[in-house]
């Protein structure tokens, strides 16, 4: 990400939205704090202080700008981040709460058809369990065998 956003010949504008995909809790795995997009070099050195920048993963409450993360379902598992593309439009109303693909319904529909999903990144260990067993962000980052038990309590602070 940091090559690509500091190449002074990416073809980039302050009118252009970043996307950072496969940072969710399967893609990652475990949704860390990769959602903290820096505006590129060529831009900053223009003065450019904010731009949309679009994430399916998170990022610490410390950053800046203009972010929208947890988009779920993640690009990993076939959400709308895999489905859009370099040159896609996309229209943000934060007013009425609203992020949408300006691509009409036929081409979301050919490109669905035709996504992959990656191969898991890891065979066995905690992280496989993981990746097969996570729920979405907008579900709570849950493992589905325990839907339905107990909730756990916060922890007592002192």
């Amino acid at each position: 990400m940091n090559r690509v956003l500091d190449d002074p010949d990416l073809d980039v504008t302050e009118n252009h939205v970043l996307v950072l995909r496969n940072a969710g809790p399967v893609g990652a795995p475990g949704m860390p704090e990769w959602g903290n997009l820096p505006i590129p070099k060529k831009l900053l050195k223009q003065g450019v202080r904010d731009m949309v920048r679009l994430c399916d993963g998170r990022m610490s409450g410390t950053h800046y700008g203009t972010c929208i993360l947890h988009i779920s379902p993640e690009a990993a598992v076939g959400g709308p981040l895999a489905l859009l593309q370099t040159g896609d439009l996309v229209k943000l109303d934060v007013l009425a709460g609203t992020l949408d693909m300006l691509v009409d319904d036929a081409e979301i529909a050919r490109r669905k058809a035709a996504w992959v999903p990656k191969a898991y990144q890891y065979e066995r260990s905690f992280a496989a369990l993981y990746q097969r067993h996570v729920s979405q962000a907008h579900e709570g980052c849950d493992f589905d065998f325990l839907s339905g038990t107990a909730i756990v309590p916060d922890p007592v602070i002192f």
